[in-house]
């Protein structure tokens, strides 16, 4: 942490910026991702709200990766699916947790599928609920205290960057906490457009990771790793994050100045 052989610029896409507790475990599992790869890690507070197509690209280019945060609500939700858009056709390392899984899946309904897509905890009416509220909370009238909470398994897909990222594990357990969840209506359409569920419970079927297949890092979970991640043990997802963002980091720097990398050789 003192002696960081790099620095990488991630952005914290988030509508909550002005509380930064609410994102306190995210900050702490960056410190611990950025020790264990010998990297400083800044993070950039963009506030999502803020975010529209006139600005993205001023406000996301000097990015070295991208996590899109968890929440609740439409506030901001636009700006979220825009900075998305921008990873995934930058090729910027992206990570996104609950709120911020949801949103990568919409903005590859809207831009990759070409579907009116959203989820109904939004806009109920949506053509296209490709986020949708899951069966057990549908009968749910008592919000508090009543979300899928607590640890679940997830089993892990065979030759995906899910399963390299968990060491070839395959089956595993995180924390949840959220009521909506991919609609596995639009499982097929989704894998075969190229994202792909690489994590799925195995009782439910819920779908738990997203991923690219041609992106170099683009990860959405719809589970909390923050929250497993401690000092002695970062959280993989959060380590294999920071790794793809110093490669990024490395990339621009070769193309920047190519004699230095031994390019003019």
């Amino acid at each position: 942490m003192k002696y960081p052989k790099a620095k990488v610029n991630i952005g914290l896409i988030g509508k909550y910026i002005e509380l930064q507790d609410a994102y306190k475990s995210i900050l702490e599992a960056f410190v611990h991702a950025g020790a264990i790869n010998e990297c400083k890690v800044d993070v950039i507070n963009i506030h999502s709200e803020f975010i529209t197509e006139a600005n993205v690209e001023e406000k996301l280019s000097g990015l070295d990766g991208l996590l899109v945060a968890p929440g609740f609500g439409h506030r901001g939700i636009e700006g979220k699916i825009l900075a998305v858009k921008y990873a995934r056709e930058n090729r910027l390392p992206f990570f996104g947790i609950c709120l911020g899984m949801q949103m990568s899946v919409i903005e590859f309904g809207r831009n990759v599928l070409h579907l009116d897509a959203h989820s109904t905890e939004m806009d109920p009416n949506t053509p296209n609920p490709v986020i949708d509220l899951m069966d057990e909370q549908k009968k749910v009238t008592a919000k508090g205290g009543t979300m899928r909470l607590g640890s679940y398994p997830c089993d892990l897909k065979d030759g995906t960057l899910a399963k390299s990222i968990y060491s070839g594990a395959s089956n595993i357990t995180e924390r949840h906490r959220h009521r909506w969840e991919f609609n596995n209506k639009y499982l097929d359409q989704y894998s075969n457009a190229g994202m792909i569920a690489s994590g799925t419970n195995p009782e439910s079927k819920l779908v738990e990771i997203v991923e690219l297949r041609d992106h170099p890092f683009f990860v959405g979970v719809q589970y909390h790793p923050e929250l497993k991640s401690t000092v002695e043990s970062p959280h993989p997802v959060f380590v294999s994050f920071i790794n793809a963002a110093k490669a990024f980091a490395e990339k621009k720097t070769a193309v920047r100045n190519p004699k230095l990398h031994g390019e003019a050789i």
